[in-house]
């Protein structure tokens, strides 16, 4: 929900492209999309995290999510409000979806998940602590399907409550309050979504 209500994450977006068109249809098609880049760069970055989570100690990677959350909150503080759109108004299916792409990727899309997972995967198998190469192997594979089942269930969660939110903000602002409620009427996510990833980091340091 966080990341639908954030305008850089689509609704504004789809909003705009549907005044340019005029059509309430527009804005609706435009959510698709956004959703599914979304939902991709979010998955890239769980794969990378998950597939680590069966051979690192999850204390260990615990902390490694930590210091990364940090940095990416302070790149995201230095340079992240300098990312514009190279999508204009004439934006097809798939220039949308790769839009929805880089700037979820650019925002870190999925990293918060990692840490929130790792807890329910301390029950699967892991290969990471056996010295024998095969059964080490064996305890791999016997890991990767529930592993892979509740990261598909937490992405489908996260993609379906930033599709309705995004679709419900960008109806309200398309049908009644128009853009220019975000001069006097919005709070800057941006900031908020920094703190998030700095305060989540330190958590997962212990800070």
């Amino acid at each position: 929900m966080f990341h639908g209500l954030n305008p850089a994450m689509g609704w504004l977006f789809a909003v705009a492209l549907g005044l340019y068109r005029r059509s309430r249809r527009v804005v609706l098609l435009s959510l698709i999309p956004i959703a599914l880049g979304h939902a991709m760069a979010a998955a890239c970055v769980l794969a990378a995290g998950l597939s680590l989570s069966m051979s690192v100690d999850h204390h260990v990677l615990n902390r490694i999510c930590g210091v990364i959350l940090i940095g990416w909150a302070a790149w995201h503080a230095l340079r992240g409000h300098r990312m514009r759109s190279q999508v204009g108004m004439q934006a097809k299916f798939a220039g949308l979806t790769a839009w929805s792409f880089v700037m979820s990727g650019v925002h870190g899309a999925g990293l918060m998940l990692i840490p929130a997972l790792l807890p329910v995967c301390d029950g699967f198998p892991s290969g990471g602590s056996s010295t024998s190469v095969l059964p080490g192997i064996r305890g791999l594979l016997a890991g990767i399907g529930p592993v892979a089942a509740v990261a598909v269930a937490a992405l489908t969660v996260h993609t379906i409550a930033m599709l309705l939110t995004t679709g419900i903000v960008s109806l309200l602002v398309f049908d009644q309050f128009g853009v220019a409620c975000l001069r006097t009427k919005w709070v800057n996510f941006d900031l908020m979504w920094t703190a998030s990833l700095a305060g989540c980091g330190a958590i997962q340091l212990g800070i």
